[in-house]
């Protein structure tokens, strides 16, 4: 069944409160997928390094002396900023690759939840409130995010299958749904070098974006084909580093609704995800259309 929520930000003025109030929206979303959960937050820059969000079950080991081990392998220092079962590392921008080479090297148990210039997610086994808890998701500010709260269909409840999932540089996805046709199109992006880690479906949705985009396609223009090539059943919210998406398939049988005001645009898999959000009495409220993709940016 699944839960998605989404909030971009038009006001920077809301930028602080963005984590609390995607919390909120998504510990709403609890009964639509109570076992497990993630947030992925778009936040600040940091002065032209790159942000590497990693998770381990045992931290205290895994990142103990790992800033030292990964500097000495890539050559270039990198920092770490701990958070629970995750850590943000900072490094060079043009070091990404080979850190992510360094650390299935160095920690193989190790997992890479993302990479870019602003994203950071988080997810864990757990209800949403717990998960959020955990990692102070509300005290995060930034200029917009994604949340998923799981109902495993396909895939094992693991850390490693929930959502949101990233697939390319400050990229993320969620998905309400389910793929028919993940297998072929998984061998097909992987024999072109896209990196898919799970056999979650909804990776490989991610996956098709992130190939399409890094082929000269907008996240719109992506967006667009996936109605053509991704078979099956799926309501699509997706980030990037500027822009915020939505899609439905032709059928659109998943639940969604949007609602918009100069302040911001929010997205919730049911209304009332969004009744706590600011101005919501007057906000424009809307079902989006299927096989329609709506797209922001700043």
């Amino acid at each position: 069944m699944c839960g998605i929520v989404g909030l971009f930000l038009k006001d920077k003025s809301l930028e602080p409160q963005l984590g609390e109030m995607l919390t909120d929206m998504l510990v709403t979303m609890t009964d639509r997928g109570p076992d497990s959960a993630g947030i992925a937050i778009y936040g600040s820059e940091t002065d032209g390094q790159a942000k590497l969000t990693i998770q381990s079950d045992n931290g205290d080991a895994d990142f103990a002396t790992l800033t030292d081990d990964l500097s000495a392998a890539i050559g270039t220092p990198v920092s770490l900023r701990r958070n629970d079962t995750h850590a943000v590392l900072e490094l060079a921008s043009d070091q990404v690759s080979a850190a992510r080479q360094a650390i299935r090297e160095l920690r193989p148990n190790m997992r890479i939840m993302s990479d870019g210039e602003v994203i950071e997610i988080y997810k864990e086994v757990g209800l949403p409130k717990d998960v959020a808890a955990r990692f102070d998701v509300s005290k995060m500010g930034g200029t917009h995010g994604i949340g998923h709260t799981r109902m495993a269909t396909e895939s094992a409840v693991t850390t490693e299958g929930a959502h949101p999932f990233s697939t390319g540089a400050d990229q993320c996805l969620v998905h309400n749904g389910s793929l028919s046709n993940h297998n072929s199109l998984r061998r097909r992006l992987k024999r072109d070098g896209v990196r898919i880690e799970s056999m979650n479906d909804t990776e490989v949705g991610a996956a098709f974006l992130s190939w399409r985009m890094q082929n000269g396609a907008s996240l719109g223009q992506a967006l667009e084909d996936s109605l053509d090539e991704l078979d099956g059943f799926f309501t699509f919210v997706v980030g990037t580093k500027d822009g915020f998406g939505v899609v439905r398939d032709p059928i659109a049988c998943k639940p969604a609704v949007m609602a918009e005001t100069d302040q911001y645009v929010a997205f919730g898999s049911e209304y009332r995800a969004l009744v706590n959000l600011p101005g919501i009495e007057d906000a424009k409220v809307w079902e989006p259309e299927p096989s329609t993709v709506y797209f922001w940016n700043h």
